[in-house]
């Protein structure tokens, strides 16, 4: 079997991270993980564009080796894998100048931090990861031809680069409440407690 050959990407904005639980995109369709990694070209650094002309042209020979079709002349009606952010302007973190791509996977992608420390769950710092934090990943890139055909960017590992501002309207729980409690609710109260003085059968 051939090597699965892998690529580095530019470093993106996390946007729908479902990376330590598989769920469907559609209704009855195949659980995934998954992360919409969003870039902006623009800021790419010398590096990073070599990083995104890599993966660009392993799309183009993804392309022309399974339909002999350059990327960029794909018919409409095949998934490019790689869109303009443009078709999301009316999301935080997308418009224009992005670009976009759904990196999935059937197999619970690795994902650490800077210093390579795991994130997830079982560390209990999974909330590490959030829409809006900075990240780069290791992906695959392939086509395929079944019920829709297309390229796509398959997801391996992530690693956490910077936290950024959330691109949903979740906040710290602890900046929420700055203000101190009324002492009127602090004072003791029997309440329902002396109902419950028996003990359970």
């Amino acid at each position: 079997m051939a090597e699965v050959k892998r690529y580095s990407t530019p470093v993106f904005r996390a946007s729908f991270p479902e990376l330590f639980e598989a769920v469907s995109m559609d209704e009855g369709g195949k659980k995934k993980f998954s992360v919409s990694a969003v870039w902006t070209p623009s800021l790419f650094s010398d590096r990073d564009k070599v990083l995104w002309k890599a993966i660009r042209s392993a799309m183009n020979d993804a392309c022309l080796g399974r339909f002999k079709i350059a990327f960029k002349d794909l018919p409409k009606n095949y998934n490019t894998g790689l869109r303009d952010g443009s078709e999301r302007a009316d999301m935080s973190g997308y418009g224009e100048g992005t670009k976009f791509a759904n990196l999935t996977t059937m197999m619970r992608p690795g994902v650490i931090d800077l210093k390579k420390n795991k994130i997830g769950p079982e560390e209990g710092n999974a909330d590490e990861i959030y829409a809006g934090c900075y990240c780069r990943a290791t992906v695959t890139v392939y086509s395929y031809d079944n019920r829709s055909k297309g390229v796509a960017i398959g997801l391996m590992n992530v690693q956490k680069v910077k936290d950024g501002e959330r691109l949903d309207s979740r906040t710290d729980a602890a900046g929420d409440f700055d203000d101190e409690v009324d002492d009127a609710w602090l004072e003791e109260d029997e309440g329902a407690g002396g109902d419950f003085d028996d003990e359970l059968d």
